[in-house]
């Protein structure tokens, strides 16, 4: 009996899943589309909203500073003087804020602000860009110094909060989300005095709620973007594509803060503007649409998921053409939902042809992780289908990739080389699976140390293949080296422990060892799941029974029998669950 619990064990053990190095990438890649097209988005809106603003006169100028760490408190009283700072006996042009009349009085001088707001983020964004992040900190940081002093003297308008704005920015690119939250703090105080017919606040309304966003001051964030929302409708109407931004913004941090019903109504409101201003198909539908499709997949809302990602798709092909990359990930999008639906067979087919255009459209290198994900995930569905033979092509296709951009000794082939191993394994081929996997070995043991964890993956596998093979006594050494690697790594008391010690009472019973040894490991096995997955887990049912086996074989029943009670109620509690 124990010989077979073993065997079926390791066997389930040789057809675990394939490895991958991340996860949900057809997702994340969607997602990272998403920031990409508001930023476009937004960025496009406030140069429209800008054009269209009463100002009034404007004063500011703004300075560049080019030596790091230089006193602030000198630049700022330099620049009040003569409009530039010396710097080791050079007049430097600087973005440092002067002082000045700050009272908006035309078009023209609003215009100029924007200008000059601008440079000074270009400015940043090229330090950040060249690797001069402490020139880029010391830039912010002498403009807003600058600004403060102004802000005491009485000065708390638009330009103020537009300075304050872009400093803030500044931060967030350089990830000081600690300053970021600081400077938002002041900028709301300024915005919060400001009449909503301001030029320029709701682009600074739209970038405050987007940071509050960023350092998850979620509840801010939305007041900012429905403040922006509400000034923006009163300039442009209820129905103006102008209010797509704010909208987006307001509809994702409610999908964050899991308010989905107000998230996905928010999201066909702004579908509606955008098909009735901008006709039904158009690049800009592109962005909530996926924002929908991703938060209806979310919530399991999978068929709803499935029709928008068709749309999505459809979108892709009238604007770009059937063979264009971005019509291959959003296929990749749609085969994802698809597997949802439990639609595989049409995924994986829909997954073979994205494979063809992305392919042919050359929009992405063979050997981006992304295409590499992807071509491990339909492996996955084809092995889970029993059409294994089409997913180990998939599979030697990533490793021959990684052979050629990386070498064929790289450890990036491990990856590879080990989902082989597991295929031909789950199709009964252990003589490959062996030496794919001692080949995997070999690379592992000239790039790490060999106590390092790492290496126990393999070694584990390689022990299982063996037993498979009836090569016990060398199942069990590799068996016995990857549980002392673990317990050095993770503690006694690991789950990952608890997997070796698993692999290695498997072989040992077969091998006849010594029947309280045995015992002494599951009754170690035992333990280690019910601390780490709880006292009535499945995986806790199945030890407790081969732990009764070897108490009853020892005769040890004043043991045996409350585990035998405990097993009887683990049992019912299951079978109810179910």
């Amino acid at each position: 009996m124990a010989a077979a619990a073993a065997a079926s064990l390791l066997s389930s053990s040789s057809t675990s899943s394939l490895i991958t190095p991340t996860n949900n990438l057809c997702k994340m890649h969607s997602a990272a589309c998403l920031d990409s097209r508001l930023y476009q988005l937004l960025k496009g809106f406030i140069t429209s909203a800008v054009y269209c603003l009463p100002c009034q006169k404007c004063n500011v100028k703004l300075y560049m500073v080019t030596t790091p760490g230089a006193p602030f408190s000198r630049h700022c009283r330099r620049l009040a003087t003569n409009g530039t700072v010396e710097v080791d006996g050079t007049n430097q042009e600087d973005r440092l804020i002067a002082s000045g009349d700050h009272s908006p009085s035309n078009l023209e001088s609003i215009y100029n602000l924007e200008r000059q707001l601008d440079g000074l983020f270009d400015e940043v964004k090229t330090l950040i860009r060249l690797g001069k992040e402490n020139d880029a900190f010391d830039l912010l940081q002498a403009n807003y110094v600058a600004v403060k002093q102004q802000m005491d003297t009485g000065a708390r308008g638009i330009e103020e909060a537009a300075i304050l704005d872009v400093i803030a920015l500044g931060y967030m690119a350089l990830s000081e989300t600690r300053m970021v939250a600081s400077v938002l703090d002041v900028v709301e105080q300024v915005v919060e005095e400001l009449k909503d017919d301001e030029p320029l606040l709701d682009s600074i309304l739209l970038h405050m709620g987007n940071m509050y966003e960023k350092v998850k001051k979620f509840e801010m964030a939305i007041y900012q973007y429905r403040r922006a929302l509400r000034i923006m409708e009163k300039k442009y109407g209820n129905s103006s594509t102008f209010l797509v931004t704010p909208m987006l913004g307001i509809a994702k941090v409610l999908g964050s803060t899991g308010r989905a019903t107000e998230s996905i109504e928010t999201y066909h409101l702004v579908i509606k503007i955008l098909e009735s201003g901008r006709g039904l198909v158009c690049e800009e539908l592109l962005l909530p649409l996926t924002s929908l499709g991703n938060l209806l997949s979310k919530e399991g809302r999978s068929s709803e998921a499935e029709n928008v990602f068709k749309r999505i798709l459809d979108q892709y092909i009238k604007l770009y053409g059937e063979k264009d990359g971005r019509v291959g990930m959003a296929m990749c999008s749609l085969a994802h939902v698809k597997c949802a639906t439990g639609d595989v067979h049409e995924a994986i087919n829909l997954y073979k042809d994205a494979f063809q255009v992305l392919k042919h459209s050359k929009s992405i290198a063979l050997d981006d992780e992304l295409m590499e994900k992807m071509r491990i995930d339909v492996a996955e569905l084809l092995h889970a289908v029993g059409r294994g033979e089409e997913g180990r092509v998939l599979l030697e296709e990533c490793l021959l990739i990684t052979e050629k951009y990386q070498g064929k000794d790289h450890p990036s082939c491990v990856i590879h080389l080990m989902n082989l191993a597991a295929s031909y394994s789950q199709f009964k081929n252990f003589a490959e699976a062996e030496r794919l996997l001692r080949k995997s070995l070999q690379i592992m043991m000239k790039t790490v140390p060999p106590d390092d964890q790492s290496i126990t993956f393999p070694m584990l596998h390689l022990a299982v293949v063996l037993y498979n093979l009836n090569r016990d006594e060398e199942a069990e050494n590799f068996a016995l080296n990857a549980l002392l690697i673990r317990e050095k790594a993770f503690g006694e008391e690991s789950l990952p422990v608890g997997e070796a010690l698993d692999c290695v009472v498997s072989i040992q019973t077969r091998l006849g060892r010594d029947d309280k040894e045995i015992l002494k490991r599951l009754q170690r096995i035992l333990k280690i799941q019910e601390l780490a997955l709880g006292n009535d887990s499945k995986e806790v049912v199945e030890t407790l029974k081969k732990v009764i086996y070897y108490l009853d074989k020892l005769e040890m029943r004043s043991e045996k029998l409350p585990l035998q009670r405990r097993l009887s109620r683990l049992r019912k509690k299951l079978k109810e669950m179910v």
